[in-house]
């Protein structure tokens, strides 16, 4: 690449020339990042960011750790890459590392270059230890780009007109505050988790391969379901045969605050975990872990991946891990979370564009609404809101079917000074947008 500055007007243009139209892009007015410091960025004109959104759950512990960043360095410069058919230590360490933070009996990986990746070995995996094809997922789910991934999330906006993989039936999400069947918890008796048994009934052979499901659904706009929804599921689940997948490609690595799982937040423990974005802190870097019998099922079948499990990106997902703990990560997204939850819901209090607040550490939504009473999805304020604390420094996200949930997600490395200035910098856009200016 050649060394000279460009504009903003000139990338998009290039972007628009050589890159597939459906890359996406933020902001009514396009925002170029150039730098990395922990949870902040900085565009081309050296002006500072929050990162509140973590490039989309992906920076976990900061971006450019300078406890990290060395180690990865003098790895590239001692050996850049080597699969998997030769030994190197690193993979071997990091497997053995990882597999003493897992809850339960899941001590065997697969390391792979992405979520979507992930996810798909994982399908590979139930079916061949329960011989079975067919899978349930949840509404509102993501899962990833590819053939499969796609099958099995469950929001229109994220299908192509595509065959899928025959198989996949969806569940209703644990999405108390848009509840399918206008039903109030406890009262409910959790009739979404129960249905489960239903689409197991009469919508598959009445055995299935698995089960798949984010703790705390991210894409589907922070969807975070009551603390029984995944123990009633999975107890129907293992009553038909079918094996639990946690997908934590969001939640994991601490970011639902001190545990390093979500779905151990639920009291739960899932007979597979994939995972990738936090896994890396940036790095291409995805992964799955077993138990052993599951991991059996794959010995005589070759799968094979020819970046996955290289010598860079295991000498990060160590690092990161190390950081994590070193640094006690997970405990600092729980308190710095409970604060932005509190604020948060002081603004609600506030603010009648904010007609939801939920989920737990630092994986958290905001869901905006025109009227609280109907419901009505604010869409356009959302983006709006997005611009205004663009503008004054701050980096949100966006999520659910009708875009109209903000996303909040930073590195876990924020602190209470970052906290007040989401809720303020959230309180003023809030502000100016319903004043109409």
């Amino acid at each position: 690449m050649e060394e000279r500055t460009y504009t903003v007007d000139e990338i998009r243009r290039m972007r628009e020339e050589h890159l597939l139209p459906s890359t996406q892009s933020y902001f009514s007015t396009p925002l170029e990042i150039v730098r990395g410091e922990m949870q902040y960025v900085y565009d081309a004109a050296g002006r500072r960011y929050l990162d509140g959104f973590g490039a989309v759950v992906t920076i976990s512990v900061g971006h450019c750790h300078p406890e990290i960043i060395p180690k990865v360095v003098k790895q590239v410069q001692t050996l850049q890459h080597m699969t998997t058919l030769y030994y190197h230590p690193v993979i071997a360490v990091y497997a053995k590392t990882l597999a003493g933070v897992m809850p339960g009996e899941l001590k065997v990986s697969f390391f792979t270059n992405s979520g979507t990746e992930a996810t798909e070995l994982a399908a590979l995996l139930a079916k061949n230890f329960t011989k079975q094809q067919e899978f349930v997922a949840l509404r509102h789910s993501f899962h990833g780009r590819t053939l499969m991934s796609m099958t099995l999330t469950g929001q229109s906006a994220w299908r192509h007109s595509l065959p899928y993989v025959f198989g996949v039936s969806h569940a209703p999400a644990g999405y108390c505050y848009r509840c399918p069947y206008s039903l109030t918890y406890p009262a409910c008796d959790l009739v979404c988790a129960r249905q489960v048994e239903e689409v197991i009934k009469y919508s598959t052979s009445g055995r299935i391969a698995a089960f798949i499901a984010e703790p705390i659904q991210g894409f589907g706009g922070a969807v975070c379901p009551p603390k029984e929804y995944f123990g009633v599921i999975y107890e129907i689940v293992r009553r038909y045969g079918g094996l639990c997948i946690s997908d934590e490609i969001q939640t994991g690595f601490g970011r639902t605050g001190e545990k390093m799982w979500g779905i151990e937040q639920w009291g739960c423990v899932p007979d597979i975990i994939t995972m990738a974005k936090g896994i890396g802190n940036g790095i291409p870097l995805g992964g799955v872990t077993t138990t052993r019998p599951i991991a059996e099922s794959m010995r005589g079948k070759v799968h094979f991946n020819t970046f996955g499990g290289n010598p860079v990106s295991m000498t990060q997902g160590l690092a990161v891990l190390e950081v994590i703990e070193k640094h006690r990560y997970p405990q600092n997204a729980k308190a710095m979370g409970d604060l932005l939850i509190d604020g948060l819901k002081a603004l609600q209090e506030k603010h009648p564009l904010i007609g939801d607040v939920r989920g737990m550490g630092l994986m958290l939504g905001v869901e905006l609404v025109r009227d609280r009473k109907t419901k009505e999805p604010a869409a356009q304020e959302t983006l709006r809101l997005m611009d205004l604390c663009k503008d004054r420094g701050l980096l949100i996200g966006k999520g659910a079917m009708a875009g109209n949930v903000a996303r909040i997600k930073p590195p876990m490395c924020i602190d209470r000074g970052d906290v007040e200035f989401i809720l303020r910098t959230l309180d003023d856009s809030l502000g100016i947008m319903e004043r109409g200016r």
